[in-house]
């Protein structure tokens, strides 16, 4: 099988929810309660069921991951990463209040890894075609990625390299 170079995942409603809300609209400080990660208005933030089996695959196939996420609180978005314990699972991470283009310009530059060797999942619409229009395989996601839609991905891509 043909795996893609990098898959590349966006973090608000595609790796987690925050509650309802964008993580920069959270407000820390963030704490474990009852083993789970709480802002301190008691908003819930976690990982979507998948997601780690998701991972784990990525990392059984050797397709390296990393993150593309626009937001205004950079320090929050990437404390909770590491607080859910994945922060070691990205080979890049691009989290900054910017558009799109410059985090797979950035992504591209760091990974030496071309766009049509990459796949993208994300929650919103202009972010899949601005960054659909530099050959990137990209994937709309509905509440979150899962399995299914994972795989759906790989069996694209395979179909279009």
């Amino acid at each position: 099988m043909n795996y893609p170079g990098l898959i590349v995942f966006d973090l608000d409603f595609t790796l987690w929810d925050c509650g309802g809300t964008w993580c920069d609209c959270l407000s820390p400080p963030f704490t474990m309660r009852a083993g789970r990660i709480a802002d301190r208005r008691g908003r819930i933030v976690q990982l979507y069921d998948d997601v780690l089996d998701i991972m784990d695959r990525c990392d059984q196939h050797q397709m390296k991951m990393a993150v593309a996420s626009r937001t205004e609180q950079p320090a929050w978005a990437t404390e909770l990463v590491e607080l859910l314990q994945i922060s070691n699972r990205f080979a890049h991470a691009e989290i900054y209040p910017s558009t799109k283009l410059k985090h797979f310009a950035v992504l591209r530059e760091a990974s030496r890894i071309e766009y049509e060797q990459m796949i993208f999942f994300d929650d919103e619409m202009r972010n899949i075609t601005e960054v659909g229009s530099l050959g990137v395989s990209c994937i709309h996601v509905d509440n979150g990625i899962t399995r299914h839609c994972f795989q759906n991905a790989l069996d694209e891509f395979q179909t279009t390299t």
